[in-house]
């Protein structure tokens, strides 16, 4: 089984730059967006033989997230069900016989860090959430988590430590869901792999520099390790400031 995900940046805009050439290349059983930033009815894909599920968020324009699949999930819940957290289409979590998967886009702290307090609020109660899925049956976490976990995992790690996405408590509350039993698929692989990236700011050149963030993952639970096979990012793939990042598992 082939998952992909993949932060758009804006599904239109995607579409323009040769976003579904690269769907029906990739040929993916399960397909993950992030930031869409647009509402219902305002974008018309042909996706034939994939279910389609999308979580908008009330701000026109922003934020939002969608799935597609080849396989009808059993139960599709949209949001974390806490009020304070499901009005911007962050998560869509699909129930499938055998794992949960869950399709998220993280909220970022922002410039200046104002909206930190929120984000720390956030990863409190989204690690709770996939704690109690866990509970049930293991979880695939896919989707644009807003963090760089370790210095390997982005460019300049010593001029970022105090931005949005590399600080310390960002990458403390990461830390905190690997250790509640979950794993970073790609680091499982390749632990010491340098360089590789899944975001780059569209400033001074920064993707043909490769100066870049992996901020982009696949996590899955710890008693799925001897179904991984592979986890990749295609950061060749463009059409958005971020690519496409995959994890192949036998499930």
């Amino acid at each position: 089984m082939k998952l992909i995900s993949w932060n758009v940046n804006g599904l239109r805009a995607c579409v323009r730059k040769g976003f579904l050439d690269y769907f029906k290349d990739i040929d993916a059983d399960i397909f993950c967006v992030q930031e869409i930033k647009l509402q219902e009815g305002q974008i018309e894909l042909d996706l034939e033989g994939y279910y389609n599920y999308w979580n908008y968020a009330e701000k026109k324009g922003y934020s939002g997230t969608a799935i597609f699949t080849k396989q009808k999930p059993l139960t599709v819940k949209y949001g974390i069900e806490m009020e304070e957290h499901d009005n911007e289409g962050r998560v869509i979590t699909l129930e499938f016989e055998k794992f949960y998967l869950v399709n998220v886009y993280t909220p970022n702290s922002q410039r200046e860090l104002t909206r930190l307090d929120y984000r720390m609020e956030w990863e409190d109660d989204f690690r709770a959430y996939l704690k109690e899925l866990d509970s049930i049956k293991p979880v695939i976490l896919c989707g644009d988590l807003n963090v760089a976990h370790k210095e390997i995992d982005l460019k300049n790690p010593k001029t970022n430590r105090k931005n949005a996405g590399f600080t310390d408590e960002e990458r403390g509350k990461m830390t905190e869901l690997l250790e509640a039993g979950f794993i970073d698929t790609f680091r499982y692989f390749y632990p010491d792999k340098e360089d590789a990236y899944s975001w780059w700011s569209y400033m001074r050149k920064a993707r043909d520099r490769n100066v870049g963030w992996r901020i982009d993952y696949f996590i899955a639970s710890e008693r799925l390790e001897e179904h991984l096979k592979d986890a990749e990012i295609y950061s060749e793939i463009m059409g958005s400031d971020h690519c496409p990042v995959a994890l192949e598992i036998e499930i």
